[in-house]
């Protein structure tokens, strides 16, 4: 039975409007959809967060301090299953983002918003030490990619809405619009895509203008306008970014150390991110103790975003034994809540700790070279941006929304010092960001937002163009140009006698010959003007090796050369073909069947897949899968069979032809073949083709 597509996508494509138009209006109703999505889920925030701390302490009194520690439990215990409902709810939210744009062509299940709202609200409500835009990034790009599916558009334009949907969500959290592009742009996308731009503002401008209809429209914090007191400053600016690298770093690894302790632990998950909260509770419990540390009898310092109280840290109106306390106490409350499998974001506690850090350096600062230095509150501004800097690996974004969370623009220069050193310092001696180390954990590294371990998985010669057009060297440029025209290709390998390589030739050759003053199409030959010992690859090299000599200097097509004879041409390879292979690569990874010889960074040292080809002579030809004598540790996993993928069952025969593919422990299918072979001789079986 054919299913029946979609009303909205008929419609859609019964009207075919023009594609600028349509994603202008996907783009605006996804811009408003987030903002009033972040909308609710500040006010469920501020509800809980009131009920929590103001109201329930009046209503029970006995629990005086208490409070700290049995409110983010109680909030946590109520997360656990929304977490089991939605697992991508888990955790700060943009890796899964990230991992849907990159493996999954944007696509995102819609109950996904509705887990992350409340869970998030609950957590963050009750004290749970976590930013509130990983969510509202995470519900925007779940939004858009579920109305990409509904209509059914390209995974290039689901992406695209992924986007729009992740801009609208840091706009609408932080007010900060222009951020929210370049967030997007920056951490999501990988890079500046100019077909895609425009519909990422229209849907940031669209959330930050209905935020601000609920909201208001005033600055996140109220910080008096800071300027440079000297130049001599900005050296200490960047010792700032140093410093903040080194922090940052500690901040990625102690969040990951506590999510691979917690991940590992055999304890019901429902049950984990209560039991972050206690550790939490216990620390907030504690800090509550001590007068000279606390002084908010509301809740302890590191619970929440923590943005109420940074505000008095910008003013400069904060003891620094009290910022360099929290330095520490915020990322070990973020590590225990988001660790345990929690519900939140990173981005706001970054902020917070850059915050801490750069007013406590400020201190120390003002205070050893008085009247050069500046104020902590600067310091404090500026450190919000190196922080996150150095966490993110996006410095362009964190400047921006320091600029549109301020409102103050004249510490541009410190802001660019601290924040780019942050950023280079952090990536030389980490290279995994906040972002990128949740998905490394789970295979996935990726570069200029492509997988780089699907990369891997697909070999040149799988992709390559076996028989290109080429030239032979003597050839004329007229009779190259006029085979330019022929082809519409761009380039050509250029070969000796013997099939040899020479060189290559590029349109761009022939431009350049032309704008020579001895040009003469009918003399020179191809030989003049190529390039000669290009550089190659050959055919049993991943296509990562491939994009890494075309990196440089950007080439377009690379020839392919015999592993044997590095001079015999055996084929070229162009960007369209490792588009093409990571599109192979995806579906290959999908389906489970990257080989131990072609994903080095898959291999395993106990178990893995092998592949063998049966032959017309194997013993086992013809023979059911039920009387095959396979070890207990290996499994028939699929059947090539021409064009079809089997799914083997006890009476699925195997034929002549047929590409096996096993899994198990490889020191039992190492000689596999040969114990098949073993089998007895079938009997001819006249079905022996159906399945």
């Amino acid at each position: 039975m054919t299913p029946q597509r979609p009303a909205l996508s008929s419609i859609l494509d019964h009207l075919a409007p023009t594609r600028g138009f349509i994603l202008l209006i996907l783009s605006v109703c996804i811009g408003a959809g987030t903002g009033l999505a972040a909308v609710l889920f500040i006010k469920l925030i501020y509800t809980i967060q009131h009920f929590s701390y103001t109201v329930l302490p009046e209503l029970v009194p006995q629990l005086g301090y208490g409070v700290f520690f049995i409110v983010p439990i109680i909030g946590s215990l109520l997360v656990g299953p929304l977490i089991l409902f939605a697992q991508e709810a888990k955790g700060h939210g943009v890796p899964e983002v990230m991992r849907a744009l990159i493996v999954n062509g944007g696509r995102i299940r819609a109950r996904v918003a509705a887990a992350k709202i409340l869970a998030s609200a609950l957590c963050i409500g009750t004290g749970g030490s976590a930013g509130r835009e990983g969510p509202i990034v995470q519900v925007g790009s779940a939004l858009g990619s579920t109305i990409g599916q509904v209509l059914r558009l390209s995974d290039e334009r689901i992406r695209n809405l992924v986007a729009c949907g992740a801009a609208a969500g840091i706009a609408a959290t932080f007010n900060a619009p222009i951020a929210g592009v370049v967030f997007a742009i920056e951490v999501l996308m990988s890079g500046l895509q100019v077909r895609s731009f425009g519909n990422v503002v229209i849907a940031s401008v669209s959330s930050a203008v209905v935020s601000r209809i609920f909201l208001g429209d005033r600055p996140a914090f109220d910080v008096p306008a800071y300027t440079m007191d000297s130049p001599i400053s900005i050296i200490f600016y960047l010792i700032l970014g140093l410093i903040a690298a080194l922090v940052g770093i500690g901040f990625i690894r102690m969040l990951n150390r506590a999510e691979i302790i917690f991940d590992s632990w055999k304890f019901p998950q429902i049950f984990k991110p209560a039991i972050g909260a206690a550790l939490l509770g216990v620390t907030g419990f504690i800090y509550m103790h001590f007068p000279a540390l606390s002084q908010s009898r509301h809740m302890p310092q590191m619970y929440g975003s923590g943005f109420h109280y940074i505000e008095g840290v910008l003013q400069g109106n904060v003891a620094w034994w009290i910022l360099a306390a929290l330095v520490i106490l915020k990322p070990l409350a973020t590590s225990f809540t988001l660790g345990s499998g929690n519900s939140g974001g990173v981005f706001a506690p970054s902020l917070f700790t850059g915050a801490m850090l750069g007013g406590a350096l400020g201190h120390f600062f003002e205070t050893m070279f008085p009247g050069v230095a500046g104020t902590s509150g600067a310091y404090a501004l500026v450190g919000m941006a190196a922080l996150f800097s150095a966490t993110a690996r996006a410095p362009l974004t964190a400047m921006l929304i320091v600029f549109e969370m301020s409102n103050d623009y004249h510490l541009i220069l410190p802001l660019m010092v601290a924040g780019v050193t942050a950023s280079y310092f952090a990536q030389w001696l980490h290279p995994e960001s906040i972002y990128t180390i949740k998905l490394a954990k789970r295979g996935i590294r990726f570069f200029e937002g492509r997988d780089m371990d699907i990369m891997q998985g697909v070999q040149v010669k799988e992709v390559m163009r076996k028989n290109p057009v080429t030239v032979h060297r003597d050839q004329s440029i007229h009779d190259v140009m006029a085979l330019f025209q022929e082809t519409n290709l761009l380039g050509f390998p250029v070969l000796a006698d013997n099939y040899k390589l020479f060189g290559i030739v590029t349109l761009q050759d022939i431009h350049r010959a032309q704008a020579q003053d001895n040009f003469d199409a009918s003399t020179m030959t191809a030989a003049d003007i190529a390039t000669e010992s290009p550089i190659t690859v050959f055919p049993d090299e991943p296509i990562w090796q491939a994009i890494r000599k075309m990196s440089p200097r950007d080439l377009a097509r690379l020839p392919v050369v015999s592993r044997t004879d590095a001079s015999t041409l055996v084929g070229t390879i162009s960007r369209s073909d490792i588009l093409r292979a990571y599109d192979v690569g995806v579906v290959r990874k999908q389906r489970g069947k990257m080989t131990e010889d072609q994903t080095e960074l898959r291999k395993a040292t106990e178990n893995g897949f092998v592949e063998f080809v049966l032959t017309e002579g194997d013993r086992c030809n013809r023979a059911k899968v039920k009387d095959l004598p396979l070890p207990e540790t290996v499994n028939l996993v699929s059947i090539q069979r021409g064009n079809r993928v089997i799914i083997p069952r006890g009476s699925t025969q195997l034929v002549s032809g047929d590409v096996v593919t096993v899994f198990g422990r490889l020191e039992d299918i190492h000689d596999l073949k040969d114990l098949l072979n073993s089998c007895p001789i079938p009997q001819q079986d006249e079905d022996e083709h159906n399945l």
